[in-house]
This record gives structure tokens, sequence and C-alpha cells, in this order.
């Protein structure tokens, strides 16, 4: 089987951390958004991986090469024109058609590995292709499947204005029927079937396989973190530290409190940090408090007290020191 990982986004939910590098380049828990997917697929039956690049794209091509290289057969392809996932999938034809593929998207992370979506899809038996889904309150933000009585799916709409089902897609696609795959994606193309967004939308592409009776089944995810968001990036960052081991405190000038991730070359002095903050290489945090946040490569942190907050590389944040002299029976709110 091969991967697909489309990594092509501008990624403008994010800036301004997407100014200078491609979302899937976005530090979270100790390495790029790009590495935890790659981290996923190791222990699985995936032996090719097939990414689709974009803007910057040679910051995604150098750190996969040095880091997954020995691990995968990588091979990259260009999407020179953001038109959508159904368009940017595309790219991949010539490298995937006739294949078994898994489609997991490059701002996607999840709290269980792709190797158990993957036996989740073989435990559905003979069918074409699953998509990972999940119940949601708001199911007008998603692209929302309808199911029969026998879990295959009869409908895929993107973000309906009337939902009628609850089953949210959440970005984990496999699909064995490569060809129909591709000859629906086609279809959307030649005739200029834009979807959702005026783009060419992968689930219209299902959605065309579905009347032409290819058939299609579900699998349960359990959660999942749209890290296109600063607000979902942080919470990715939580259950990934959570789920890794955190360095010791061998500082006598600063304090971790777990779980926390801590890059090289690091310098805390007279500060507390943690819980749930991932600190990059050769940053410097000095008389601070700093909670729940990513510190990106190269930055400073001097005299400030943060919380829910994403630093990017090389910043330079600094505070006002406060100076108090309060009495008795005092309220002060800073």
């Amino acid at each position: 089987m091969k991967a697909v990982i489309p990594a092509a986004g501008q990624g403008t939910r994010l800036y301004p951390q997407t100014h200078t590098r491609p979302k899937p380049m976005v530090r979270v828990a100790g390495k790029p958004i790009l590495g935890h997917i790659l981290d996923g697929f190791i222990e699985t039956a995936v032996e090719e991986i097939v990414i689709v690049v974009g803007v910057m794209r040679k910051h995604v091509e150098e750190y996969v090469i040095d880091a997954f290289g020995d691990d995968f057969e990588v091979t990259f392809v260009e999407q020179s024109e953001t038109e959508g996932l159904g368009h940017c999938v595309y790219q991949t034809r010539e490298l995937v058609e006739g294949d078994s593929i898994c489609i997991a998207l490059g701002d996607m992370l999840f709290d269980r590995g792709y190797g158990e979506f993957l036996e989740a899809h073989d435990h559905l038996g003979d069918v074409s292709g699953s998509i990972g889904v999940k119940r949601v309150e708001e199911p007008t933000n998603y692209g929302v499947v309808t199911v029969d009585d026998d879990g295959g799916i009869t409908r895929l709409i993107e973000k309906p204005d009337e939902p009628q089902s609850d089953l949210a897609i959440s970005g984990i696609y496999i699909v064995e029927n490569t060809p129909a795959l591709f000859e629906a994606i086609q279809h959307l193309l030649e005739n200029d079937l834009r979807g959702s967004g005026g783009e060419y939308q992968l689930t219209d592409a299902f959605q065309r396989m579905v009347d032409q009776g290819v058939s299609l089944g579900t699998f349960e995810v359990a959660d999942w973190y749209d890290c296109g968001r600063p607000e979902t990036l942080l919470d990715a960052n939580r259950l990934l530290l959570k789920q890794t081991e955190s360095p010791s405190d061998d500082s006598n000038q600063g304090i971790l409190i777990p779980p926390v991730d801590i890059g090289r070359k690091v310098t805390i002095e007279r500060s507390v940090v943690g819980p749930f903050v991932s600190v990059d290489d050769g940053v410097t945090i000095r008389d601070s408090r700093i909670r729940d946040g990513i510190v990106g490569r190269d930055a400073t942190l001097w005299d400030v007290n943060l919380s829910e907050t994403i630093v990017g590389e090389k910043s330079i944040v600094k505070g006002s020191p406060t100076h108090l002299n309060v009495g008795d029976s005092s309220e002060v709110d800073l």
C-alpha cells in the first residue's frame, strides 16, 4: 500500500506561522506536524509515501528525506495551483493509480495510529474504499456522510446547510479502487464541477464513485486535530505531549512542569516552563512563566507570563517587570 499526503496548502489560517514555512512544517510537540504523520506509518504495511507539495516545497523535501529517507521510499509531486483537495490528490495519479492508497491530510493528527485505521478498513470486508468518520455536534462545519443500514455510504456532501447525518469526515481515506477515484476526479476537472469554496472537492469525487456503484464503507475515528488553526494546534500539542516522556529538570535556575518537550541548546533561567509546552532548539527563556504553548527555534522570552501562546522562530518577546506594594485585604487584577 502507498500513502498519499496532501501537503501543498498555503495555511492562511495559521498566519503568521506559515509566512516563512509551509503548514506541515509547523512544529508541535517536538517535531513538525508532518513528522508526526510519517511516524504513524512506520509500523504499517505502507512502504511508499507520495507527498504533494506546493509553496516552500524545499522545506518539506529536505526534512522528509533527512528524517524518513531510510524508512520509506518517498516521492514528491507538485500542485502548482491550490484548486482543492480533489485536485491535489489528482496530481498523484501517475504514481499510484492501480495501487491501494491511504490518503492522510498533511494538517491532521489523530490520537490513534494509522495502523489501526488500516485494520479497521480490512475488517469491513469487500469494499472498494472507506472513510474515517466521527459523530459531531455541528456537522455543517464538516464534510458529512450518510450510510445505509449495512454501513455502506450512500451520500457525501461538503459542509451542508441542512445535514442529513452527524457523521463527519475526519481526513483519513483508504481506497482500493484507485482507477475509479481518479476517473471521478477527472470528471470534476473536465466539467469544471467545483464544490465548496470554489474548489474541486475530494468529497464530490467520492460521491461520484458511489453514484457509479462503487462500494464505500466507514470506520470510526475517536478524535482528530485539525492543525490548520492555532487553537487546535495547541490542542494537538497537549495531546502529543501527554504521550511522550518529558525530560528531567537538570537546570538549577529553571523549573520544568511535565509534560514538556525541550529541544537542544535551550537556556532556561529563573523561569517556570510547563505544563504542555513545546520548546524548539536554541530557545532562551529568562525570568518568565510559560504554560500551554509552542515556542519556535531560536526565540527569546524575557520577563513574560504566557499561556495558550505560539511564538514563531527567532522571535523576541519581552515584558515590563511590575513592582507592587499591596496592602492588606487588597485585590489586584493584572
